[in-house]
């Protein structure tokens, strides 16, 4: 009992009490914000940021107008764009009065109102509108540092886009580097078999229709580890066409991680770096054999996969070079995969290289099987 009364003396007075609940309200609004201003993340953050500034009325408009109100004199929202549209040219807080929020109703709380900026960027994008039975200095004040709160959420919200278009762009740029010389040469062994064994030619063609599918389809960022080794085996079909028994495959995969969610194009091009090293050394062996394995294993509330191959191994620095996205070094794609899982997972989901000249490189690729915001 002496321990549950000093807990309840240490929560502090009312004004610790208040600190809390304004960052409680700020909390709510940021999931709607950080998906940038739409009319519906403002109808979603609204009432958190009236519920933080502890007035009547509050409201959120783009440079266009008004999108979402939430609380009292919900009959001014016709009033207010032309204020916001000004508010959005100079970059400056105004305060409407009676004048402009005309009103016949008495007992209407709402007789004046705070348009704040928001501003991404040093873009004006909108305004923030809080509305009250009168304003005051500190309410104004209180008013512009939430418009600057809620601007630097939305420029979050700018930056995950932002990083979402990179993204994009280098998976459109991993199959543009992918593609030319794999289908080149594909169609080549295809072409050898059409005499030889035209029902082997056909097999190939549907393999190689369907790979090219896969890889060039366009929507989903993400896929299942089931789909994704699927066209890896696919690729390999068609590189053994090619080299035939110069090239050994071994693949272990556990079942229980085959519905979980990957990174489009993330194996494949770990796989294509591994024939690419594994069938250079192989020249040089006495049984000119480049092998290759993929396993991928249930390791609690994680998958782990790895690809391996008995190539010529690589300079760790030169490895550290492509992870950081130098595009000189000859590793389809390896800095691309990197960055995709860090986005998708954090940090410490990156790629792992194991290699050192002439010993062979592992490549281990770590993803939870549940992780927020990822999903097929």
């Amino acid at each position: 009992m002496a321990r549950w009364r000093w807990r309840r003396t240490s929560l502090g007075g009312e004004s610790d009490r208040a600190a809390f609940r304004a960052l409680h309200n700020a909390s709510l609004a940021s999931p709607a914000l950080r998906e940038g201003l739409t009319s519906a993340s403002a109808e979603r953050s609204v009432r958190h940021l009236r519920a933080l500034l502890g007035t009547p009325a509050a409201g959120l408009g783009d440079t266009s107008g008004l999108l979402a109100w939430d609380g009292l004199g919900g009959h001014h929202r016709t009033q207010l764009p032309g204020t916001i549209q000004q508010v959005a040219e100079t970059g400056r807080t105004m305060i409407v009065d009676q004048r402009t929020l005309v009103c016949e109703d008495g007992g209407c709380e709402v007789r004046q109102a705070i348009v704040s900026p928001l501003v991404v960027e040093d873009t004006l994008v909108g305004a923030l509108v809080v509305g009250a039975p009168h304003t005051t200095g500190g309410l104004v004040r209180a008013a512009d540092e939430v418009a600057s709160w809620v601007s630097g959420q939305l420029e979050l919200a700018e930056l995950d886009l932002s990083r979402t278009r990179l993204m994009e762009a280098e998976v459109r740029a991993l199959r543009a580097q992918i593609s030319p010389h794999f289908i080149y040469n594909s169609l080549g062994a295809i072409a050898s078999f059409v005499r030889t064994d035209p029902d082997r030619a056909r097999e190939l063609l549907l393999e190689f229709a369907d790979f090219t599918r896969y890889s060039f389809r366009r929507h989903g960022e993400y896929t299942t580890l089931a789909e994704e080794l699927r066209s890896v085996e696919r690729y390999l079909l068609l590189e053994q066409a090619r080299f035939g028994d110069r090239l050994q495959v071994t693949l272990q995969v556990a079942p229980e991680v085959l519905p979980v969610a990957v990174p489009f194009l993330c194996i494949q091009p770990l796989v294509e770096n591994a024939v690419r090293h594994g069938l250079e050394a192989s020249a040089d062996k006495s049984d000119g054999v480049g092998r290759l394995s993929i396993t991928a294993r249930d390791l609690d509330q994680e998958c782990v996969i790895e690809v391996e191959d008995d190539g010529t191994g690589e300079d760790p620095e030169r490895v550290r070079q492509a992870l950081a996205g130098d595009t000189s070094m000859d590793s389809v794609g390896l800095g691309n995969v990197d960055a995709r899982l860090r986005n998708a997972y954090g940090d410490d989901y990156g790629l792992v290289v194991e290699t050192a000249p002439g010993a062979g490189t592992k490549v281990i690729v770590r993803v939870p099987k549940f992780a927020p915001g990822v999903q097929v």
